[in-house]
């Protein structure tokens, strides 16, 4: 799917999909979850500068959190989630290290994120520092920070309660052994995300009883001709994760994909990008029984004037 297509679809998207009531008609009991998510933002706190360029005047955290508010008040079970790599790609990052980009993610009230490989590139004592402006949890279960400036910084999962709900969400990341200088991750240990995320779903699922199991992953979406973790392998290798949120490979994907897991259920995976020009948005109902429903999806272009 080439990023002119997707947009375009996105725009066509946003006006014809407008989600939810029929269930609560059908159901006093039904509840509805909206999911709402960004990957790869890149340190982008600006629209695209007005200089000619495809991408320009798209994005911004200032449009970004317009959407996001306008969503919150139109529905009232809401997680926002990122995958990671929230920092490098501007100067916003280059003078200030990722305090602008910690901050800007701590007014828009997000909810949880995961670590993306650059997300180390200042250090990870610096990744640590930043977290001071941070008033949501970094999730990673793979990467054991032992004796790092990240011990007791980032948690493996954490569950949210929307409702009568419990929603479990946890993070993986990458392989940092010859993708991030060993000076900036340092001590910092890369644990299988397969084995790791099969721990932390079995957890959620049959201790913690959550009604549904989102994994932040950095993984990437999928490589061809290479048998490196992606998120189409870690969705059929692992169970009761039910909806993989991506990141890493700036992936525009026109609708979430559904891959078979180990189980034979059905895990959706879904990534929208990068840069912030895209808010992701997944709907699912709940029955009184709390039996789930992905209700559809929605791939948010953010621009001054944005139809959510």
């Amino acid at each position: 799917m080439n990023r002119r297509h997707f947009l375009t679809q996105s725009t066509l998207a946003a006006g014809s999909l407008l989600l939810p009531n029929w269930s609560m008609a059908e159901d006093n009991a039904a509840q509805q979850l909206v999911i709402l998510h960004t990957n790869d933002v890149h340190s982008r706190i600006d629209p695209f500068p007005m200089d000619g360029g495809r991408n320009q005047g798209l994005g911004g955290v200032a449009s970004r959190a317009a959407v996001i508010n306008e969503i919150r008040s139109q529905h009232e079970h809401v997680l926002l989630l990122d995958a990671g790599d929230i920092f490098q790609g501007t100067p916003y990052f280059n003078l200030y290290k990722g305090e602008p980009e910690i901050k800007a993610m701590a007014a828009m009230q997000y909810d949880a994120c995961t670590m993306g490989n650059h997300d180390f590139d200042a250090g990870l004592d610096n990744f640590a520092t930043q977290l001071q402006h941070a008033a949501f949890p970094v999730l990673v279960s793979n990467y054991d920070f032992s004796g790092t400036a990240m011990e007791y910084k980032a948690l493996p999962y954490k569950i949210f309660k929307k409702g009568r709900l419990k929603i479990g969400v946890f993070g993986v990341g990458i392989e940092l052994e010859g993708l991030v200088p060993e000076n900036l991750y340092g001590k910092t240990i890369y644990q299988d995300p397969i084995v790791k995320a099969n721990e932390t779903a079995d957890l959620l699922k049959r201790k913690e009883k959550c009604d549904m199991i989102i994994c932040l992953s950095h993984l990437g979406y999928q490589y061809k001709g290479s048998n490196k973790v992606s998120d189409k392998i870690l969705a059929a290798e692992t169970q009761y994760i039910d909806l993989i949120i991506g990141g890493h490979t700036h992936t525009f994907m026109a609708e979430p994909e559904l891959v078979k897991n180990k189980q034979g259920s059905e895990v959706l995976i879904n990534q929208v990008g990068f840069g912030g020009l895209i808010l992701g948005r997944l709907d699912y109902v709940f029955s009184a029984t709390n039996k789930k429903k992905f209700f559809g999806s929605k791939s948010i272009s953010i621009a001054k004037k944005t139809d959510i």
